[in-house]
């Protein structure tokens, strides 16, 4: 042996000595050391393992992996080389080859918990979340105290939509590590996904508290309460998150949404002003200032802002939805119908859309369309004065099956308007040998009893007859295959009490001059208010003289009750209108009625009186478009505005005719 050799440190020291370097983390010292050692000796598989391992701190990957293969091919069996060369090979992304690493890895060792979680994590890069979730119930079930693993587990549940078992990992990371603010943030998520909003709340407190500079948590927190509708404390929200980043567009759109729901219009414009100038070409931020501009009657520049949105997402199934809705609320009908066919056409569930379909169909007069899609009112979320969800224990009845010696229970579903309408089809359906039970609101039982076609009314609520099958009123004319021309449309179907008659024949005394009955506004809260009720100081100028003008309205507003005072010529009996059999009498005591569009116009027309109905420009499906007449009502004449909010021309048309009607 040479001076050299004997004066060289033996193969063990300096194994010992890398291994000592490896310890203190002193890697670039330990790889030549363990180098040296696998030149003299390369059959060493431990040197050629942790040198791997000292390569793969250093970043060296290639030079790692080298070792493991080397480690491997020496000591087969050897789990953890499999193990860690596996992790090598997927930071090299030879995913395959990674993942057969690890399943030698189990093989050899199935308690081997770092080869399950690393397995899991590969699964989960590559979007293969069934066996990733897999892999890390099988690593919590050797070991349960493994946060991360709970952490990454909870994500892979979300991605099968498995949001209870979401919350249940994520709940498990934040008892183990209760300071870890993410965690509380994706708990916060998932339970707000399952939309259990006090929750989520709290879990985002939570993460705010560890972190408060946590933008996710405090956006998302805001997102919360705009949806509770606690618009204040989401407007702070947002700000703060604002605050933490100026330059989040989502944060100033929302900020905006939540401006306009707080009536803050100005500023709501601007917060989408400044969300846009963030990010032009943000579709969300031009959708939602275009419904803001749509409700300031800034139509043009609404419709500008929905193109714009529809040019950055032609999928943009709301946007088209919403210029389709705002197409028709300006007479537009065949744009709106484009726009809702290709808004059906990207999503078929959109029940808002499909429902607004529905009503340009009939209000184009096409029935036979309008009526099967006019079923997607139930489930629309905008059924203002929809009945709430009724239990029934009967089937429904649409016209499928034969009725002869059946007994059907019709029931009212929307406004009392609506069902002086829609109660004529009880004929028809009583014409196919049902017997018709009619279950109408309180106001309207006493009145509808004798309607034809009908054996029983029943006020709402009451207990109603047996009876084997159901329909809501307004799905008859589907159930019956109505069509324009074969509406049914008797001049009269409705009567009122004779003794009623009487007695206001005597209050209103021997008739001198025509008899004219007023409506002016309808139910505050109907959805269309604005544009079909107006005051009663804008008609009174307009009404010439030469009539007795009686004021059918139960219900007077405010602001007309001093126009009554000053205008004595129009008689009132508002506190005699106790229900409408006593409105329907004064009714047949008249000459003509004039209303704008809402029950008493319905009520005249059934009545068979000559009604003329006053229809603002935005107005309802069923008076369809352009004629003065109405398929439903033979008494009724329309008076249409020529533009919008502009009631002066239909109040002078009102006036010319008015003085032909008082001339014998």
């Amino acid at each position: 042996m040479t001076d050299t050799l004997r004066e060289s440190p033996s193969i063990d020291a300096l194994f010992t000595e890398a291994t000592e370097a490896y310890r203190t983390r002193d890697f670039a010292r330990a790889v030549p050391l363990y180098e040296r050692v696998i030149a003299v000796r390369p059959e060493h598989t431990q040197a050629h393992y942790k040198c791997a391992n000292a390569q793969r701190e250093l970043g060296k990957l290639a030079q790692a992996l080298a070792h493991y293969d080397a480690a491997v091919a020496l000591e087969p069996e050897f789990a953890n080389a499999w193990c860690n060369r596996g992790a090598v090979q997927q930071s090299l992304a030879q995913h395959d080859a990674a993942l057969a690493s690890y399943d030698r890895a189990i093989a050899l060792d199935p308690a081997d918990v770092l080869a399950h979680c690393n397995r899991g994590g590969l699964l989960q890069f590559l979007s293969r979340w069934g066996e990733a979730l897999a892999s890390y119930d099988r690593a919590l079930d050797l070991e349960r105290q493994l946060p991360h693993v709970w952490f990454h587990r909870g994500n892979v549940l979300r991605q099968l939509g498995r949001l209870q078992d979401v919350v249940a990992s994520y709940s498990e990371v934040t008892r183990c590590i209760p300071e870890n603010a993410e965690a509380h943030y994706n708990l916060g998520v998932a339970q707000e996904l399952l939309q259990e909003t006090r929750p989520a709340l709290a879990a985002y407190d939570r993460a705010l508290v560890l972190n408060p500079e946590f933008y996710e948590a405090e956006y998302n927190r805001a997102g919360v309460l705009k949806g509770l509708g606690e618009f204040e404390a989401a407007l702070a929200g947002y700000d703060r998150a604002i605050a933490r980043r100026p330059e989040s567009a989502e944060a100033h759109m929302n900020r905006g949404v939540v401006l306009q729901e707080l009536g803050r219009r100005d500023e709501a414009l601007v917060s989408y002003g400044r969300a846009l100038a963030l990010r032009p070409n943000h579709a969300e931020s031009f959708f939602n200032r275009a419904g803001l501009l749509a409700s300031e009657r800034r139509w043009p520049e609404a419709i500008a802002d929905y193109d714009r949105a529809i040019a950055l997402r032609p999928d943009f199934a709301a946007a088209y939805g919403e210029r389709g809705r705002l197409h028709m609320d300006l007479s537009r009908l065949p744009e709106a119908l484009v726009d809702f066919e290709r808004a059906v056409a990207i999503d078929p569930e959109l029940a808002e859309v499909q429902h607004h379909r529905a009503l340009a169909l009939l209000q184009t007069g096409d029935f036979l369309n309008g009526w099967a899609s006019y079923e997607w009112r139930w489930k629309s979320v905008q059924r203002f004065d929809l009945i709430v969800d009724r239990v029934f224990d009967r089937p429904l009845w649409l016209g499928a099956e034969p009725i002869e010696g059946k007994t059907l229970l019709l029931y009212a579903e929307q406004g009392l308007g609506d069902t002086l309408q829609f109660c004529r089809f009880a004929a028809s359906v009583a014409a196919r040998g049902a017997t018709v039970i009619l279950e109408a609101p309180a106001e309207l039982a006493t009145l509808l009893v004798g309607l034809p076609g009908v054996a029983w009314v029943v006020p709402a609520g009451g207990r109603l007859p047996p009876h084997d099958y159901r329909c809501p009123l307004m799905s008859l004319p589907l159930a019956l295959g109505t069509t324009l021309e074969t509406l049914p449309a008797p001049r009269r179907y409705l009567t009122s009490d004779p003794d009623k008659v009487a007695a206001w024949h005597r209050r209103l005394g021997a008739r001198k001059r025509p008899r004219v009955g007023l409506t002016w506004s309808g139910n505050p809260r109907h959805n269309n208010d604005d544009h079909r009720s107006f005051g009663l100081t804008a008609l009174a100028g307009f009404l010439p003289p030469g009539f007795d003008y009686v004021c059918l309205q139960k219900d007077v507003r405010p602001a007309d009750r001093q126009v009554l005072l000053d205008h004595p010529e129009i008689l009132r009996f508002d506190a005699e209108l106790r229900d409408f059999t006593d409105t329907a009498a004064l009714c047949d005591c008249l000459d003509l009625v004039i209303s704008c569009d809402t029950s008493v116009a319905h009520l005249s027309a059934a009545l068979g009186k000559p009604t003329w109905i006053l229809l603002g420009f935005m107005t309802d499906w069923r008076w369809l478009l352009d004629r003065a007449d109405s398929p439903w009502y033979p008494s009724v004449t329309l008076y249409r505005q020529g533009e919008i909010g502009n009631w002066n021309g239909v109040f002078e048309r009102i006036a010319r005719d008015l003085k032909r009607f008082g001339t014998p």
